[in-house]
């Protein structure tokens, strides 16, 4: 089925906040992400918010300017996460979103009240949105897929089960972090040719560009989804970058797959970008190729082939120690997006996860896996960019990568455009590699 659009997704409305009538800022009045933050200084418990242009408002402190049937929506803003909202259900999700739209709209008669609970975004900390109970992180590009086998596994590249399902595993939620700051540098095995393992600081550290999607409605135990059920339970979407350590990852994955070279740190963005105001950009799934495997039934659905998409664009910068010292500016290393790196939906991934009679809690969250497009610009690792670093990455500054190295900066943003739609933002996902611990 078609999305159906309301007032709150109108690409000509304007909002009172004039920074959110910049073009091409991530936040207009369209988005209405939601997140969790404190202003600086305050060490009380974080609460909920949104992002509108370059400030951020408290969503809780708005209670009584709600309709009184919207009262219990707003008071579970003043929580420190987004779980209490969660629970509550789309259409408080939707309510919510439609008041903040009509508070905002440049036409609101709340303009000087709901002002007094705006703070700039540089004078705010952000905290992880959601306590997450559960990560489960998917591997659905064929492109990635298929490159990362032909380094791991050169003669079976792309897996026998690859067309059948999407595969994924189940990650350590609390590896899970906000994507500020920075990331320390893991420790593991090392297994060199012809040496004996060792433990020692990981020398190919990469990053993976992914997007998260929330779950935000439960399922019952031994009810699976089907396909078209999948984007009913998804709160909504944030960035996600799956730092990986390869050279763990190389002697650890077999028989049993990613472990510790993954567990170390998952980063996410601050902003969760709703299900609804992703909804100008649901379209096609990406169509299989016509020698690939035929789906079997509980992943086929014409409606999602249909809708059950979304394009969003996905961009990651690098700023090497050298490069920040210097006053330069990060150089963009990687431009993809989901439309042409996805080969399973959103719908898909959640159908199978639930297949077997596995059941969605409120809060977790999946990962899409590394999105990876055809050509070289759109390769969303490292690992595949450099061959494994066979062939590293020059950067402007004369500097070479292989992988990463202390003191990069890794940055990674998101953006949805549309014709006939005011174009939305995903904020930023970043952070610093800090040294290894001292063994």
């Amino acid at each position: 089925m078609k999305p159906a659009l309301n007032e709150t997704h109108d690409p000509h409305a304007k909002s009172w906040v004039e920074t959110a009538n910049v073009p091409d800022c991530d936040f207009p009045i369209q988005n209405l992400p939601f997140g969790v933050f404190r202003p600086n200084g305050d060490k009380g418990p974080m609460r909920v918010c949104t992002a509108i242009g370059d400030c951020v408002l408290d969503i809780s402190a708005l209670a009584a300017l709600g309709a009184p049937a919207d009262r219990a929506v707003f008071e579970s803003c003043a929580a420190p996460v987004l779980n209490g909202l969660m629970e509550l259900g789309p259409d408080a999700w939707s309510a919510l979103r439609k008041a903040l739209w009509s508070f905002l709209h440049q036409d609101s008669p709340h303009q000087v009240e709901v002002a007094k609970h705006l703070y700039p975004a540089t004078d705010v900390e952000f905290g992880l949105p959601v306590v997450i109970p559960n990560f489960t992180d998917f591997f659905a590009s064929k492109n990635h897929a298929r490159n990362a086998g032909a380094i791991f596994r050169p003669t079976a590249p792309l897996l026998p089960n690859y067309e059948h399902l999407p595969v994924a595993y189940n990650g350590r939620a609390p590896s899970v972090q906000i994507g500020r700051g920075s990331i320390q540098r893991p420790n593991g095995q090392l297994k060199k040719p012809d040496s004996p393992p060792i433990f020692a600081p990981s020398e190919r550290l990469d990053y993976e560009v992914e997007l998260g999607f929330y779950i935000g409605q439960p399922s019952a135990k031994g009810a699976p989804l089907t396909v078209d059920d999948g984007w009913n339970h998804v709160f909504g979407v944030s960035l996600l970058n799956d730092w990986s350590a390869r050279d763990i990852q190389a002697w650890e994955y077999q028989p049993l797959g990613p472990f510790l070279a993954k567990s170390f740190a998952t980063s996410v963005s601050p902003w969760i970008i709703t299900s609804e105001a992703l909804l100008p950009f649901r379209q096609a799934v990406a169509p299989r190729d016509q020698q690939d495997a035929d789906l079997l039934p509980h992943l086929t659905s014409l409606s999602d082939q249909q809708w059950g998409g979304v394009d969003i664009h996905t961009e990651v910068s690098l700023a090497s120690s050298k490069m920040r010292s210097e006053h330069n500016a990060p150089e963009t290393i990687c431009a993809t997006s989901s439309s042409k790196a996805l080969y399973w939906s959103i719908g898909q991934m959640l159908a199978h996860l639930t297949s077997n009679g596995s059941n969605l809690t409120v809060g977790e969250l999946c990962g899409s896996g590394t999105l990876s497009g055809q050509t070289p610009q759109e390769l969303g690792s490292l690992l595949e960019k450099t061959l494994n670093g066979s062939t590293p990455l020059t950067l402007t500054s004369g500097e070479k990568r292989s992988f990463l190295e202390d003191g990069d900066r890794v940055i990674l943003t998101g953006r949805c455009e549309k014709q006939g739609f005011a174009g939305i933002g995903f904020g930023v996902c970043e952070a610093t590699i800090a040294p290894a611990a001292r063994l």
